[in-house]
């Protein structure tokens, strides 16, 4: 088997890519880059025989298609505003495919998917990804499904990359339409900052009041549980303080809308301004806590009884105790390890559905990713509490 890893100089598709070396049965392995310095880097990083190099570029739609094709799947790490392109190159390629995001600029692929007799699974990292399993988990073990609350602390520098700071922008924009809950049936949707709800992460994260994202779960879920009769659906996020503090200030001053201002007879976004800013400050390249952590809630019914279940993510130390964890690290393992582990199971074969799917259809065992990720040391834990009816769940919330 082969896998192209398209922006795989990148800090996370780079982790990825590790762990395929690691753990994969891949014969070839391709770091694919625009950034060819740091593509050669992150080659001679692995040390390993069966990784190389190769410079594309997507907006050079026939090359990069003839590039890829031969290989078994595409590992897209490339960032939201060029999903669209990297997965139109993938379909005509021929080759399987998954990525981070799950945005839905995928979907304009389908069709080409499903000819070419492929697989696409968009939005398959740690949340989307982790969370949608860790969600069917717990709804699999109930009859009906009242509501599924999905939370994650994300615990890294704000730009750290440029890609970590056009998600900031993204999901904190004003007028994005894609910010929504299911309620009773509809997607309604919500502002920036809404719903506000403490959220207990694990150790050493701790509480901390979260917000409404737009995450492709919200959707995913809804058409998986849509035969479970699910009244709610809700995904929220969490940045480091100081990092939130700094977008809610970007909000309240109408800096998020990204309006173009006047500097030297130039025109510029202002919030491009500032992501560019942060990208080349200290500030916006560090924190004091790095790592990830999730937590799902499901509530449902069994047998005539109510019972909510809770599960949460834990992942090794990054306090230099364990050694490749350190710091950034603990992160951008999070994140790239799942989307490695799917990567290996779609080329193997294990993945029945064609097309553009979602995480919930591509995988019906959701142990299956537990029991891989168990072997790299990250763990999901579930607790399962019986309420006395649905009422309780309003009042623990």
């Amino acid at each position: 088997m082969k896998v192209f890893c398209l922006g795989g100089a990148g800090k996370i598709c780079r982790e990825a890519i590790l762990d395929l070396v690691q753990y994969s049965s891949f014969e070839k392995i391709t770091v694919a880059d625009f950034n060819e310095e740091e593509g050669r880097k992150v080659v001679e990083w692995l040390n390993d025989s069966r990784v190389d190099f190769v410079k594309v570029n997507v907006f050079d739609h026939e090359e990069t298609v003839e590039k890829m094709r031969g290989y078994d799947i595409v590992m897209d790490g490339t960032t939201i505003k060029l999903n669209g392109l990297s997965t139109a190159c993938i379909a005509e390629a021929g080759c399987h495919a998954i990525n981070l995001n799950g945005f839905g600029e995928e979907d304009h692929s389908h069709e080409i998917f499903l000819a070419q007799g492929k697989t696409c699974l968009p939005g398959f990292g740690m949340t989307p990804g982790l969370t949608q399993m860790m969600a069917m988990h717990a709804a699999n073990q109930l009859d009906s499904v009242h509501s599924v609350r999905v939370s994650h602390g994300s615990y890294r520098p704000i730009a750290f990359s440029k890609s970590i700071a056009e998600t900031t922008t993204y999901e904190y924009d004003p007028n994005l339409p894609t910010r929504v809950v299911y309620e009773n049936g509809e997607f309604i949707q919500v502002p920036p900052f809404a719903r506000p709800r403490e959220i207990q992460l694990p150790e050493p994260y701790g509480t901390a009041v979260q917000y409404i994202i737009p995450h492709s779960e919200t959707k995913t879920l809804a058409k998986a549980l849509k035969n479970k009769d699910v009244q709610l659906i809700e995904v929220r996020g969490t940045w480091p303080q100081e990092n939130m503090e700094l977008v809610r200030a970007l909000y309240n001053y109408g800096f998020l809308k990204n309006e173009t201002i006047t500097i030297h007879d130039q025109q510029v976004g202002i919030m491009d301004c500032i992501s560019e800013y942060l990208y080349q400050s200290e500030k916006g390249n560090t924190t004091k806590l790095y790592g990830y952590a999730l937590h799902v809630e499901v509530t449902g019914t069994k047998n005539g009884k109510f019972y909510q279940h809770t599960l949460t993510h834990t992942h090794p130390a990054s306090d230099g105790s364990v050694e490749g964890w350190e710091e950034l690290r603990a992160y951008t393992r999070n994140v790239g390890i799942p989307m490695a582990i799917a990567t290996e199971l779609i080329a193997k074969g294990s993945v029945a559905q064609k097309g553009v799917i979602i995480p919930e259809k591509a995988f019906l065992n959701p142990q299956a990713i537990f029991m891989e990720l168990e072997k790299r040391g990250i763990f999901v834990q579930e607790e399962v509490k019986e309420l006395q009816s649905l009422e309780d769940e309003i009042i623990l919330a």
